[in-house]
């Protein structure tokens, strides 16, 4: 293969300018230009949402290098050897002809730009419902960094703002908005926040947590029109249920991919929308290339098409493509969808299927939730995290992980994403030697904790009642006793109001056992669940025929106030 190869990058944000670095470093003396529409070029997108509260204290930190050398046309020319030309839209692109017309959006001249392989990575667009008033002043998306200045530069006039939309560009610039003390109202026309994301459960767990941070959440709730003042401003937003007073909204209702260029010149597009490729990010023709926002990817699991727009899949991308562009023989191997993000000091993250993908697909599904300290109790700065294991029954596979919570989340779904990616079971992941210090974790990690709780259940150890199927027997008026463990300080801190509640502090249930009915199903309870199963174990033990364990404990009940003392 030439070394004088002629290369065009169509894009010039992530997976784009990742492609053309690697193919420069595999390849010194080809010939590489990047066409980039905007002003600017590979910044960190994912950032913007913390430049709006500060977390990035300085606008040029979205496109500094980790050296601090700004990542310019200059950068790429000096650095790199790569030609970059922003505001410069690619038109056409003639196959027959290997070349691309493109246009100077500034001048309106017109340029053709000849190649022997071709890159597209023109990323996506996000999603502009056809809102009445969506076009007065306050009423914002969040795709470029001109889109962070504006809305940053708006901020000082707000005092309340909203939100429509609860997915990742949704939620994180909530948490922004309520950092900066704004009144923030989150509107989601689905049934829950970070729906395709977490489950329901997990869900109501991360909404109810943020709620007693500040934030409003209105779920099933549609966004019908903006409303503003004589002079164009927005002052209302109305949904299909209330009128919410607002001077700023934000519009993230997702993204759809760019495919417009690669239709028009005949590439084949896959069944989600987004460009068909292959393993090697090849399209249906061999000399162009795609990555990026713009293409759809395997999920490993499912072995299905899928379309989930992250910024790591950009990069892992881009440099396969830049290998296959030198003669390597690179794969793109899949996703498992694994994702994280922070709101206000709340983390939540993913990895792989989630339990309604899971049955869907046919597994017979076993879950587990589990709070646990992210580090010794004792150690400064510890934390909450929350977890959900999702697994197969049958073969005991680790299908998903979900975890939330103010701790250090984002190492569990990493651990989770690498045992799931190698087929590993639940049995693995508790083998697995992973590092331990009070500063850093728990002799035994939560997530390998959530494993171990998962096997105490496939092996019948334990009998387990999830806090939702408690609240129905609650609600229902089941005759039973909730035998609630924990200590005396915990109980008069939080918990359920109901007659059917028996507070026997756990040191102290060898003796209460006498007075125990064992006509009727006891459930025992305690804050994180670790008590409550060492109670089930004592009772059954003792005799007792119908007992229930409360996975979770009080850290993952959701429904106070209502129900609490």
């Amino acid at each position: 293969m030439s070394e004088r190869m002629r290369i065009v990058v169509i894009g010039g944000v992530a997976a784009g300018p990742k492609a053309a670095a690697r193919a420069r470093r595999l390849m010194p003396n080809a010939e590489i230009t990047i066409l980039e529409k905007s002003d600017f070029i590979s910044y960190a997108g994912c950032g913007m949402p913390f430049y709006l509260d500060d977390q990035v204290p300085d606008f040029q930190d979205l496109f500094d290098t980790a050296y601090w050398v700004p990542r310019d046309t200059g950068y790429f020319a000096r650095e790199r050897g790569i030609r970059v030309l922003t505001g410069t839209e690619a038109l056409a692109v003639d196959r027959a002809a290997r070349q691309v017309r493109a246009r100077d959006v500034r001048t309106g001249e017109e340029m053709v730009f000849l190649y022997d392989k071709l890159v597209i990575a023109t990323g996506a667009n996000p999603v502009i419902p056809p809102i009445e008033g969506i076009n007065l002043k306050g009423v914002f998306k969040l795709k470029e960094p001109s889109d962070a200045q504006a809305i940053k530069e708006y901020l000082p006039e707000v005092q309340e703002a909203v939100v429509v939309g609860a997915g990742f560009i949704g939620m994180e610039v909530a948490g922004a908005l309520a950092n900066l003390k704004i009144l923030t109202t989150v509107v989601e026309f689905q049934d829950q926040v970070l729906p395709g994301v977490l489950d329901p459960d997990m869900a109501l767990l991360f909404k109810t947590r943020l709620q007693s941070q500040g934030i409003e959440f209105l779920v099933s709730e549609k966004v019908m029109r903006f409303e503003g003042d004589e002079n164009g401003r927005l002052t209302r937003v109305v949904t299909d249920k209330r009128v919410l007073d607002a001077e700023l909204a934000l519009v993230a209702v997702g993204v759809r991919p760019n495919v417009a260029l690669a239709r028009e010149a005949g590439l084949a597009i896959g069944e989600t929308g987004a460009i068909l490729v292959d393993d090697r990010c090849r399209t249906s023709d061999p000399d162009i290339y795609a990555c990026g926002d713009c293409v759809e990817t395997l999920h490993i699991l499912t072995g299905r098409k899928v379309y989930v727009p992250l910024a790591t899949t950009a990069n892992r991308q881009g440099r396969v493509v830049g290998d296959n562009l030198a003669g390597k023989d690179s794969r793109f191997k899949g996703i498992l969808g694994t994702a994280i993000l922070q709101v206000m000091i709340w983390n939540a993250g993913r990895t792989g299927l989630g339990e309604k993908q899971a049955k869907e697909l046919g597994y017979d599904v076993v879950t587990t939730v589990s709070p646990q300290h992210d580090r010794a109790h004792y150690a400064p700065g510890h934390s909450l995290v929350i977890l959900k294991l999702i697994a197969d029954r049958a073969t005991r596979r680790v299908l998903g992980v979900q975890a939330i919570g103010p701790g250090e989340v984002a190492k569990r779904v990493d651990v989770a994403a690498s045992v799931i990616h190698f087929g590993g079971t639940v049995d693995d992941l508790v083998d697995i030697d992973l590092s331990y210090a009070p500063p850093f974790n728990m002799t035994v990690d939560p997530l390998q904790h959530c494993a171990n709780a998962t096997r105490n259940k496939l092996d019948g150890t334990v009998e387990v009642i999830s806090v939702a199927e408690l609240k129905e027997k609650l609600d229902r008026g089941d005759d039973f006793v909730l035998l609630d463990v924990r200590t005396d300080k915990e109980f008069n801190s939080r918990r359920i109001n109901d007659p059917r509640l028996k507070h026997v502090v756990m040191a102290e249930l060898r003796e209460a056992v006498k007075d125990l009915p064992r006509d009727k199903q006891i459930v025992c309870m305690c804050d994180l669940g670790i008590r409550s199963y060492e109670a089930f174990r004592f009772l059954l033990g003792a005799g007792f025929k119908n007992l229930k364990s409360v996975e979770g404990g009080m850290r993952v009940w959701p429904y106070g106030p209502v129900g609490m003392l």
